[in-house]
């Protein structure tokens, strides 16, 4: 009786360190509390990401991985965002669908 508490008990345990709780929120992990004013060479920026709310803001991610927070709103950038978006498209190959998933147009009747 005492091993099948104490398999119980640990069940129990590991239920709740693994299970995240129902209607729990993540709370962000990036906020912009200030913008930079200084121009990043864009060679060092790896991607970045639009943060909408009270303060909107780019955030860049560098080749290092720190993030820094810019404003939208200026030259540098904007220029900095087209030209990392540019190269995204260069980098993602378009693949042709193989004789297998090329679709044809003929109807499929199926009969019972």
């Amino acid at each position: 009786m005492r091993l099948l508490f104490l398999v119980f008990l640990g069940i129990c345990c590991l239920a709740a360190y693994t299970v995240e709780g129902v209607g729990s929120e993540v709370l962000e992990k990036t906020i912009c509390v200030s913008l930079t004013t200084q121009r990043l060479p864009i060679k060092n920026i790896k991607t970045y990401t639009i943060k909408e709310g009270s303060m909107k803001a780019v955030i860049f991610i560098t080749r290092r991985g720190l993030k820094v927070c810019a404003d939208p709103q200026v030259e540098w950038v904007k220029k900095a965002v087209r030209t990392i978006d540019k190269s995204s498209r260069r980098n993602v190959s378009q693949t042709k669908p193989t004789g297998a998933q090329q679709p044809n147009n003929t109807a499929v009747t199926l009969t019972a």
